[in-house]
């Protein structure tokens, strides 16, 4: 029998919320079926308004709050801005480490039916403000001025801002400054729709050890007016730039940076700091945003693994390197593979940079690369994976069974995939031993979980 919709648009009922959406949406159910609700928090009680009705969700708007969370916190309209891309704005932060690790003990719970694992305390930030290394802006123009900021919600509308509560200020500073330079000289903004124009984007990367600043312009065209004064006026207002780049995308593409990118003055990298290693970080690279909860991380990946200098450990997913070469100062020898050519090049450079030379990075998917090292009669006595969103891909789940190594660290950004993971590896010789959760970026939906297994019969 087909379900009736308990509701049509432009009703006006209360609700209350239940939960967050991974947008940090408000969830209500009304006779099960649910109404997304921007600003709504679990626990509250509020009469919505229904905007829009579809099959089997529908989508409101928060009229008069009638019960409000222990959680709450207002914002005052004059700060809304400065929060772009924080859902859980509207949380306390004592609320939102709840709210995470309950997701996570939910997901492995529900998902993963690990109803015997030990799953520590949420590792919070003492300041979970202001902790983003890295910031890139979109770039537009309203009454003759240029603006930046972020993109409402579903939108490609400029929200014009010059602070973000979330990024170092070093970010904040350079961005407000580089904004204010091009305003001045005269510096055309992009426009999406024409087409036309010259800054699309401004991007702003922040060595949080070595207070090293990296600006990047990102341009529509290979000309940039006014070049040399735009260098020398960002020199003089930064004093701690490194590097001042140009990456030209001239493409009609939502993908940021493109394929062109000249160094305008100083380096061409600039550098950081995890413990005791030194990454160098281009305008491409991915690394870490918050410097402080990665090494709370990665210090956890290295207990996890539980090295004593004799193991040989392989990072699948291993980026630029960074948890390879922290693995490096304990094992014996490790082995990164990486599908992004780039990604690989600067984790041997990263290698080099610290002297590290029992290391050896290979390009290729991990679940054709591994088994390929298998057969050269590499066995891995450690694996650790970080994969993306989607978790592990099954080819490298059945490689894992296969190599059967003493201990697996898997570092996860998806609590849901890395329920479903665990217990296929959980099915298949290993036991999960611990579960981390780390909160690397408050003020977000988003919790990072590192977990440590072990092959059953082996010691923990």
């Amino acid at each position: 029998m087909k379900q009736q919709i308990p509701v049509k648009k432009n009703d006006y009922i209360d609700v209350d919320f239940i939960d967050l959406t991974h947008e940090g949406q408000g969830v209500a159910k009304i006779n099960s079926f649910p109404i997304f609700v921007p600003g709504g928090l679990p626990g509250e009680r509020a009469q919505i308004k229904v905007l829009n009705v579809k099959k089997n969700y529908g989508y409101g708007k928060l009229i008069e709050m009638k019960e409000r969370s222990p959680y709450r916190i207002d914002i005052p309209k004059t700060e809304i801005n400065k929060y772009g891309g924080c859902q859980l704005q509207h949380m306390s932060y004592e609320g939102q480490l709840q709210f995470k690790q309950n997701r996570v003990t939910q997901a492995l719970t529900r998902i993963g039916k690990l109803t015997d694992v030990q799953i520590h305390p949420i590792i919070g930030m003492d300041e979970p403000f202001h902790y983003r290394n890295k910031a890139q802006v979109p770039v537009g123009e309203k009454d003759g001025r240029l603006i930046s900021g972020f993109y409402k919600p579903r939108t490609h509308e400029i929200i014009d801002t010059d602070e973000s509560v979330i990024q170092i200020e070093a970010i904040n500073e350079a961005i407000r400054v580089v904004k204010r330079i091009c305003d001045e000289l005269g510096i055309e903004a992009y426009h999406e729709e024409k087409h036309t124009g010259v800054l699309r984007n401004i991007m702003a990367r922040f060595g949080k050890q070595t207070d090293e600043l990296m600006i990047v312009l990102i341009t529509k065209t290979e000309k940039l007016p006014h070049r040399q004064e735009i260098i020398d006026r960002i020199v003089t207002a930064l004093p701690n730039v490194k590097s001042i780049v140009q990456n030209i995308n001239s493409k009609r593409t939502n993908v940021i940076l493109g394929d062109i990118t000249t160094v305008l003055w100083g380096s061409d990298v600039i550098y950081d700091y995890i413990g005791d290693v030194k990454f160098m970080i281009s305008p491409l690279s991915f690394y870490q945003v918050n410097p402080v909860q990665t090494k709370v991380l990665y210090d956890k990946a290295l207990e996890y693994a539980n090295l004593t200098g004799e193991e040989i450990v392989i990072d699948a997913y291993c980026g630029i390197g960074t948890i390879s070469l922290f693995l490096a100062q304990k094992a014996k020898k490790v082995y990164g593979v990486e599908v992004v050519p780039d990604a690989i090049e600067d984790a041997k450079k990263n290698a080099e940079l610290n002297g590290i030379h029992h290391v050896e990075f290979a390009v290729g998917e991990a679940e054709t690369v591994i088994p390929n090292w298998a057969k050269e009669g590499i066995h891995a006595d450690v694996i650790v994976v970080d994969p993306p969103r989607k978790g592990c891909a099954e080819t490298l789940l059945e490689t894992i069974i296969e190599m059967k190594p003493k201990r697996v660290v898997y570092v996860s950004c998806n609590p849901a995939t890395l329920a479903r993971d665990l217990q296929i590896l959980e099915n298949n010789g290993f036991k999960t031993i611990e579960v981390q959760p780390v909160d690397m970026f408050p003020q977000t939906m988003h919790v990072e979980v590192i977990v440590k297994l072990v092959l059953k019969g082996t010691a923990v």
